[in-house]
């Protein structure tokens, strides 16, 4: 695949921004290409085309497929595997955020429920023990908010997130 300056530059970006995310600069870049191929790739083309070691390639499709970002698939006659990205963009977002929520956010509720629970009996100061629950109390009903609002069917979502900023206008000022 031969990329434009155009894409090199998305591909580049994307690994930049991966590793303020948290996530490997290599692997943000193959998400990225994935992304943007018109076809599934190979781990071979996915080699060529970033100039990237193939273990390197190879660990960061698994970390993908782990995050359910890229999908693997097999063609008639090639017993290699084709790689490809989810190509809907609000199953792509929608993924990470669930992904991030289920790596991140949830344990940390975990956490801070276990440590409430300790607290209670610890000799934690109050002011601490305050502190501790009202993270709790906020986490969990932003938590709360995401698992029902992930229920509702897309056009609910879609419909939500054109409102956007409109939607300011229905609620109290201050």
């Amino acid at each position: 695949m031969n990329l434009t300056p155009a894409m090199q530059n998305f591909i580049l970006h994307w690994g930049e921004m991966g590793s303020r995310w948290g996530v490997n600069r290599s692997v943000a870049q193959i998400h990225a290409l994935l992304h943007i191929a018109p076809e599934p790739m190979t781990a071979e083309e996915i080699c060529e085309t970033l100039d990237l070691a193939r273990s390197n390639v190879s660990n960061g499709l698994k970390e993908l497929q782990a995050w359910k970002l890229v999908k693997s698939s097999r063609q008639l006659g090639d017993r290699r595997d084709h790689f490809t990205s989810v190509r809907d963009m609000f199953d792509l977002v929608d993924t990470v955020i669930q992904g991030r929520r289920e790596r991140e956010f949830a344990p940390t509720l975990a956490a801070l429920k276990q440590v409430e629970k300790e607290a209670a009996e610890d000799g934690t100061p109050e002011f601490v023990k305050s502190r501790m629950a009202e993270t709790l109390s906020v986490m969990q009903m932003f938590d709360d908010w995401y698992t029902d609002f992930s229920r509702l069917p897309r056009s609910v979502h879609l419909a939500v997130l054109k409102l956007g900023s409109k939607l300011t206008r229905f609620l109290p000022k201050g």
